[in-house]
């Protein structure tokens, strides 16, 4: 062993003794074994830390320029597009590096529904990534209403309005939630700390809990088999490699090709033909001027369709309450997943009819009514809306009953390739 080795050695022992840096690198990364079967649906999890390190280094350059007042916000966003060296770059990045973050969490979703990431003893990693993601759409509304654009203002004034319709204390949640009786600088400044300091600590926190709990009782795989049952004479999974170097250096070309993609957006397509930045957003906020259409960014679209879905009184709640409860319902319900699955096996590959039939109609009302969100409603749409939402809730509500009863086929004792 060279001085040099020796000495590596030596202060790594000393740093250990104090903080256990060997023994988490080997839990956590060259001593932690991962299903050798994962594919494609598993990358998305990797993209996530990716778009999050893009989001939180591009947004520290971002607030140096920013000026979070109602005079100034506008302004400051033009002088970063125009005279801050890079600054357009350093934007766009932002902005569509939202839009990416909130597709690689759809899609990390999808595949736990498609192969059962929730079920036992997994219930901890579904809920604390639920909670990732509810603190995800916090921070993406937040900072939705920093450029001061006219869609940012009106978007931010009519889902902040929509506490005003909680029975007894909404008029004074809305004040409270917009520090002022309108939209103002009040509303961008607090904004504005939620965005860059509260929502992302809190993210972060939840991001190293959810890795953590995930560590703790392993990764689930497509077949939905526990490698943990067949392992080595030194108790190593059988079916299973180191997740570093294999998974963490094998993923890197997969991690070039989304940046290939992510670049072509980015430089080609930025503002997504009005999806990624909507066109009243290149105008500064104005309360005198409603923009045409009033619709919140597109990941926000299939909610915000199930919000106006709700069109008549119920038990004497008016339309916009049932609307709000409806949208929050939406959100929460799948906390409650590990729960509501009764089959015997995780995987969509060995589970029965109707489970697959209720997920493509989920998956399918889910993309119409993201849809629907993003034009105008018309009696026709309201309709398709309301159907898509019935089916949306009866995914889950309905899941006890359908998973029960149908006919599962035999899982492998040991992963398949």
């Amino acid at each position: 062993m060279s001085a040099i080795e020796q000495s590596f050695k030596n202060v790594m022992a000393w740093i250990d003794d104090r903080l256990p840096v060997t023994e988490a690198y080997e839990k956590h990364l060259s001593k932690y074994y991962a299903p050798k079967n994962l594919n494609i649906w598993y990358y998305f999890g990797i993209f996530s830390f990716v778009v999050l390190a893009n989001q939180l280094l591009t947004g520290i350059w971002l607030t140096m320029s920013y000026v979070p007042t109602g005079d100034d916000a506008f302004a400051s966003v033009e002088y970063i597009m125009r005279d801050v060296e890079y600054g357009w770059l350093l934007r766009y990045m932002h902005s569509t590096g939202a839009s990416a973050f909130f597709v690689v969490v759809y899609l990390h979703m999808f595949r736990g529904l498609l192969y059962g990431s929730y079920q036992k003893p997994r219930e901890l990693i579904w809920i604390l990534g639920m909670l990732v993601y509810v603190a995800l759409m916090a921070e993406g509304f937040f900072g939705y209403l920093l450029p001061w654009g006219n869609m940012s203002f009106w978007g931010a004034q009519v889902i902040v309005s929509l506490a005003s319709a909680i029975p007894v204390i909404g008029d004074d949640l809305a004040i409270w939630v917009r520090g002022d009786f309108n939209m103002s600088g009040v509303t961008l400044n607090r904004f504005f700390a939620l965005h860059v300091v509260l929502v992302p600590l809190f993210l972060l926190v939840l991001v190293v809990l959810h890795v953590l709990a995930l560590h703790e009782v392993g990764s689930n795989n497509p077949d939905g088999v526990d490698i943990k049952k067949t392992t080595d004479d030194m108790g190593k999974p059988l079916d299973g490699i180191p997740f570093h170097p294999y998974f963490t250096l094998g993923k890197l070309p997969a991690i070039i090709v989304f940046l290939f993609l992510f670049c072509a957006v980015l430089f080609f397509y930025p503002d997504g033909g009005g999806y990624l930045i909507e066109h009243p957003n290149y105008e500064p906020a104005d309360p005198l001027k409603t923009p045409e259409l009033i619709a919140p960014v597109w990941y926000y679209t299939p909610f915000y369709s199930m919000l106006r879905a709700a069109t008549f009184p119920l038990f004497g709640l008016d339309a916009k309450l049932w609307g709000l409860i409806v949208m929050a319902g939406a959100i929460v319900i799948p906390f409650v997943l590990p729960w509501l699955d009764k089959s015997p096996v995780k995987s969509m590959r060995y589970k029965g009819l109707g489970s697959k039939v209720m997920l493509i109609l989920f998956v399918i009302s889910f993309f119409i009514l993201g849809y629907l969100g993003t034009v105008h409603p018309t009696p026709g749409r309201t309709v398709v809306a309301q159907v898509c939402t019935g089916i949306y809730f009866a995914y889950f509500l309905l899941m006890p009953w359908y998973t029960a009863v149908e006919k599962t086929k035999s899982v492998p004792e040991r992963v398949t390739m």
